[in-house]
This record gives C-alpha cells, structure tokens and sequence, in this order.
C-alpha cells in the first residue's frame, strides 16, 4: 500500500509482485478447492505432536523467546555428490535427501518415531521480503513417520511421498491452516512445528565455516531465531554448507556444535549404505564414544575388596575400643561394649546354624538392639533381612517365606504380630539371659566378600516385593569411598534416622563406626517430629545428616521458622528420591555457610553409584542439581533402546555397573536376568542393572536425571515428567509441597492436576 501510494518504500518492486499473488492466491482458496486442501491437511497432521521435543539446556520459558544465534560446518563436495546420487537413485531431491537425514537426527534426539518440521516453498525469497509479508505465508508442514526401524533408503522414500503430496497442497497459507486446524496454542513455542528445514543456494562469507551466511534467508545474520531451530543447507563452490540457527535461551553453543557433528556423521553413513537401518546409524564419532564409556568412568580407585563390612568394624574396636559407638536415649555404648555384644549374638546364631548366605529375619524397634541385631548377624556370616515392625502383617509373612528366613531376631513385644513360619524365634530381651552367656570373643567364621550382607526388599511395581540380594563387597567399596569422599570431619557424629528397612541405613551407620566416630540414634518420636529433630541436631552436635528429600524438605521449613542453623554441622546427604531445592533449602543452608549438601543416586539393586556436591551460596544451586558423577570403581552409562551409548545431552536409560552392582533379586531368576544384564563395555562376566530411569549426559561428565521411563505421561501429544511440573509448583514461596497426576475424569480427557499443600501465610480460594 505503501509503494502504491507513492511513499518511499525499501522493498523492491518483486516483493509488491509477491504480496500481490499471495493475495491472488487467497481469493482462489474458496469452495471445493479449500475443501480439497484442507482435507489433505487434516489428514496429513491428525495426531501429530504439538512440540517436538527436543533436550534443551535450559528450561522452556513461559513465553517464547527469539534470541538466536548459530553454527555452521561445511561438508566436502564428495559427500554432496554421494547424497546426491542417493537421491536420483530414489527419485528423490537433495531437499529430500537431506531433510530425511534431519528427521532422522531430530528423531534421536527426541526419542520420537513422528517428527515435524516445517519449511518454506521458495528457498530463494529474499529475506526483505520474508520480513514483509510474514514467515509463515509460504511455509509447508512437513511430517515423517520413522517408526518400525526402517532403513534409511525406506525413511527417504517415505520423504519423497509425504513432499511430493505437500507441494500438492502448498496453495494454503499457514497461518489458514493454523486457524482450521486449531493446534494447542502455547505462548511458548510455535504452533505445528519448532524446526524449520531450508535448502537454497549458499555463499561463503568468510573462510571459516563456523561462519556461514546463507544468501537469502541470512541465517543468524540478526541475531534472533524465529524458531528452536533452523537448519539451513546449500551448496556452493567447495560443497554442501550446514548452518544450524538456534534459539540461545534454549540451547548452548557446544550443544549445537555436537548437533551439527552428529548431523555429519548420520549424512556420511547413509551415503555410505543407504540400507542402513536408524537402529544401527552412530551419532557419535569415536572420540566422544570413547568419552562417555570410558573417560567418564575411568573411575578405579583401590580400596580393601577382599574384606567384609563387619571386619571393618572389628578393626575400627579394636583400634578405639573406649570410644563413644552410639549414643541413643538410655546411654551411651562404646566400641568394645557393642563388639562383645553383638559376637555374644553372633556365637547364638551360629549355634541356630546361622552361616554364610543365611538369612535372618530383623524386627525390632528402634533402639540399641536394633544396631547390635545387625551387627550380630553380619558376624555370623549371615545376611539381615530388615522387617519394619509397622508393616502389615501379610507383608511381613510374605517378606519371611520368601526370604527362606532360617531364624527372626525380634522382642517380646513383637512376637504375637509376626508370622513366623519355620523360622526359630529369639527375642532379644527375652532371651538375653540365654544370649549373655555366649562368649564375647570375636568369631572366625568363614565368610567372603561375596556373600550376602543383607536382602533389602523394595516395593515392586508388579506389587509384589522383590528382595535385592546385596553383597559384602559392593557395600565395601561404598564405605571406602564414603569415607575419602566426605565432607564432614573424619570420625564424624551422624544422626540414625534413616529406616533399617532402606539401604542408606546401612551407609549412615557403617560409614560411621568404620571411620571410628559416634553414630546417635534417633528415636521414632522424633523422626516424625521435623522441630524436635531440629532441635535434637543442635543439642547432640551432629555433624552429617542422611535424609530422603521430603524429610529435608520438612526439616529445613521447621529449622528456618525456629531460627535453628547447628554450626557444627558440614555434610547433609539426600538419595532416595530426586532433589529439589526450594526455598527452606536454601534459606536454610544460607546461615550455614560451613555445610555441604551432596545429593547421591543409587537404586536399591547398587546403593550409591553417583554424587554432586552443592557448596557456595545456596541462591545459585540449580532447582533440580544433577546427580553428579560415578563414585569410586562404578560405571554410568546412558543408552538408547538398542543399549547402546547416548551422545552427551541426548536423553537415554541409565544403566549401573562396576563393583557397586548386587547379586540380583533373590529367587527371581527371570527378573534378575531382565533387569541385570551383561556388560558389553567393561571385562568378562561383568553386569550393569537396568534402572528405568532416564538420563543423559552433560558436558561436564556428569549425570542429569529425567524421572522414571514407566512415570513419563503422554497428554495431547507432550511427554511429560510429573515430577518437573511438581518440582517447579514447589518452587513457589506459598507451596510447601505438590503432586501432580494424570485424571481421566471422563474417557479420552487426560488431563494433570496438582495438589498442593499451602504455606500458612497463602491464600487459598476454593
């Protein structure tokens, strides 16, 4: 209107062509040929994805964001004209060719078999003219099915169909088809696709070809990025140049340049075997292969593997004989006294038939007894099998005949709720008579590294417990990396908190007495009591705290309103469930400058295989920290479905090795041999465990976790981690804690809802 009118105008006369035929265009779009279109569109997007969705760096903001810069990489003239005989040979175009390799990557990355991209009809539009008459006016959707592991010849002739019948049906603007389909709509991101793929001739700008400037569309040349990502192709004199725009709020700069990498690297082997199929293409070159299996976990470090825990012990009490073992409401013991006590307990069972692998049932209140059973049965060369006494009892009756308990170690108290089956009862306060008069003297009984120390069972997602069948030498190897890695002072005075019934317990009270310090026990009152424990760690002095997150969580709000900060604590350690630091975190942690907080990962089938420290000012700790890097002689790998190793940044399943992985599930051979499988990577007969859960690399060398493979919902399309959603409704001031489900209220509508525990100071509307 503007150039009509006479007005100066920047535009060249072409882009008053342009916008005049787009108008043209839209008059024709009437009738049964809008019809015909939109049928077409209907039919090629049902179902689609709304976001592709891609690892990012950061967090999605809430409002889509366009700063952008990119990243450019040239590809030799041989490999052009390889793809391009590809194409011929398939009928098929460069754009195709190449499009089909971006799809293929895009689905990698994703983890997706239906992947979208848009692109626009004329590669060679000035960009003056984009500019006038929107992105959007000349841009096709353009979606690839890649699923059934096709080859890569198949996934091109898949291309080839689904842009022929594209271009068949370009006459629709995009933004009329955005308004007929009516997508979601998120002011977060763009609707129908995220990606953009172009194909046009290019120019070398500089010699570097990190710098490239596409001619025509100037890909980054502004500085802003209209899209996630924007792959811009073409050819010039020396090749085929690859400019990868991106939206620098979502991504960073190694992580596109890895991206371009891997984009080569899928380019060079279909061109090498177009037969290949996506399950065999190899994103990584072998130097970062090389990273992520062996540099990362080049982990070994010596430490006492022929011992068992319980002879560590016996070395600490015999080192320190009248030091100060445990403290709990009635007193004190010290080394010696729990060393005579609990080989007084070990010559009984043993005179029970109690030896290496037995199991012995272990159901007691929280008390000394408690530490002293333990200790007792490990002497004995058995494995403790821990029974919370607040269990039902058709749990309990289960947990004793699976395990083939030969005796239960309870009290009086207890007796009548426990069915004991075959196994032969002894109540520690009934018959410490009996008990008493064994001999106090250690014993030699002949047991190894590889027997078992305890059978730990876990929940199960079939409902049926399942008993983790854990050895000496994995728990050994954690008590000397524990005790070389910590952050509190050597010796230091832990608090008991954690249930026997969770193998941290384990970890709190040996790591404890093999290091010679005070381990001071925690009465169920104040467990459950978050100001009480707050008190109880500033008038016993502790040192180093073990809690799940939830407990940390409840601790730090109760600690922060009593204005309770114990300067003589210096390490709190959290594993069991994923970190989230909230506000009471780091408000607490503020006035305790001194004090370390390390989140540890490890299932129950490893105990711990991964730490990241948080020190330095709790205002710059991440929401959702890493779980850090492989301790001491484990391995961390992410892998695809195949098993086989992820690129960095590439989301996989996490998989456990090295000498931190158990026997198995306890008479579950067919589990075992699901969820523990064969090590491809490390010696013969080695094993990693199947965790579930997924991860993915950063470029540091540690461990990003992303929730649970079986929790991750799908609504409308987007894969979800409810526990993200939950982590960042926790993040607010007035919300002390969240859960997020997925309702079905009626068939087909999915849907998440929270709930939320409010602040005392929130207003709540119903």
């Amino acid at each position: 209107a503007a150039y009509r009118e006479g007005r100066e105008s920047p535009l060249p006369e072409l882009a008053v062509q342009y916008a005049d035929y787009a108008m043209w265009q839209r008059e024709q779009l009437r009738g049964q040929v809008l019809d015909r279109h939109l049928a077409y569109w209907k039919e090629h997007l049902a179902g689609a994805p709304e976001l592709l969705e891609l690892p990012t760096d950061r967090p999605r903001p809430a409002v889509q964001t366009y700063r952008g810069a990119h990243e450019g990489i040239m590809l030799s003239g041989e490999l052009l004209a390889r793809l391009e005989a590809l194409g011929r040979g398939e009928g098929a175009t460069l754009f195709m060719t190449l499009l089909s390799a971006f799809q293929v990557l895009l689905g990698r990355y994703g983890g997706s078999e239906d992947v979208v991209v848009g692109s626009p009809i004329s590669g060679r539009t000035r960009r003056e003219v984009e500019d006038l008459i929107g992105l959007f006016l000349n841009t096709l959707v353009l979606r690839t099915d890649l699923s059934g592991n096709p080859s890569f010849r198949e996934v091109l002739r898949r291309v080839r169909e689904m842009t022929v019948g594209a271009f068949e049906h370009q006459e629709i603007p995009f933004e009329r088809l955005v308004t007929e389909l009516q997508p979601g709509r998120s002011l977060s991101y763009s609707p129908l696709f995220q990606v953009m793929f172009v194909l046009q001739e290019a120019e070398r700008s500089e010699s570097s070809a990190g710098n490239l400037e596409l001619r025509g569309m100037g890909a980054g040349s502004s500085g802003t990025s209209k899209f996630d990502l924007t792959l811009f192709t073409g050819r010039n004199t020396e090749g085929l140049t690859a400019s990868l725009e991106y939206n620098t709020n979502l991504f960073d700069r190694g992580t596109i340049q890895r991206m371009l990498g891997h984009l080569k690297r899928v380019l060079e082997e279909v061109a090498a075997d177009a037969d290949v199929r996506l399950s065999k293409l190899a994103l990584m070159e072998d130097a970062e292969r090389r990273q992520v299996v062996a540099e990362w976990n080049a982990t070994d470090a010596a430490y006492p593997r022929e011992r068992c825990a319980h002879e560590l012990f016996e070395a600490q009490a015999a080192r320190t004989p009248g030091a100060v073992a445990l403290r709990h409401a009635g007193g004190n013991l010290t080394y010696g006294e729990l060393e005579e006590r609990a080989n007084r307990l070990a010559r009984h069972l043993r005179g029970l038939g109690v030896g290496p692998d037995a199991r012995v049932g272990l159901c007691l209140e929280r008390g000394p007894e408690l530490m002293v059973g333990v200790l007792g049965i490990l002497k004995a060369g058995g494995a403790y099998v821990p029974l919370d006494p607040a269990y039902p009892g058709e749990r309990l009756a289960y947990m004793l005949e699976d395990s083939a308990a030969r005796v239960l170690l309870t009290q009086a108290s207890l007796v009548e709720r426990l069915p004991a089956g075959g196994a032969t009862v002894v109540r520690l306060d009934a018959d410490a008579g009996e008990i008493g008069r064994e001999g106090g003297e250690r014993l030699g009984v002949p047991v190894g590294p590889d027997n078992l120390a305890y059978v730990i069972y876990t929940s199960g997602s079939t409902g049926r417990p399942k008993g983790v069948a854990m050895p000496h030498r994995p728990l050994v190897n954690l008590l000397a990396w524990q005790e070389g890695s910590g952050r509190a002072p050597a010796g230091a005075v832990t608090l008991q908190y954690t249930s026997i019934s969770f193998d941290v317990s384990f970890q709190e009270i040996f790591s404890t007495w093999c290091a010679g310090g005070t381990l001071v026990l925690a009465s169920e009152e104040i467990r459950a009591d978050p100001p009480r424990l707050a008190r109880l760690l500033e008038a016993e002095r502790i040192e180093r705290l073990f809690l799940p997150f939830v407990a940390l969580q409840h601790l730090a709000e109760a600690s922060v309103e009593l204005g309770i900060a114990p300067a003589s604590l210096g390490e709190v350690i959290t594993a069991g469930e994923q970190l989230r630091v909230t506000e009471p975190i780091r408000r607490w942690f503020a006035r305790m400058p001194g004090c370390a907080l390390v989140n540890q990962y490890g299932p129950s089938e490893t105990h711990v295989v991964s730490a990241r420290v948080l020190e330095g000012g709790p205002a710059g700790w991440p929401l959702l920290p890493s779980i850090g890097a492989p301790v001491a002689n484990t391995r961390l790998y992410v892998l695809n479905q195949r098993l086989e190793p992820a690129p960095i940044g590439v989301p996989g399943e996490l998989l456990l090795g090295g000498d931190a992985v158990a026997r198995g599930y306890l008479e579950r051979p067919g589990l075992t041999a699901e969820r523990f499988v064969p090590d491809p990577f490390g010696g013969a007969g080695g094993r990693l465990y199947r965790t579930g859960d997924r991860a993915r690399w950063l470029p540091g060398g540690e461990v990003e976790y992303l929730g649970r493979t079986d929790e991750q919902v799908k609504i409308r399309g987007f894969r979800i981690e409810p526990g993200e959603v939950e982590a960042v409704l926790s993040d607010h001031p007035e919300v002390r804690e969240a859960l997020v489900v997925v309702r079905e209220d009626a068939p087909g509508d999915r849907r998440l809802v929270a709930y939320v525990v409010a602040g005392e100071s929130a207003a709540v509307t119903p």
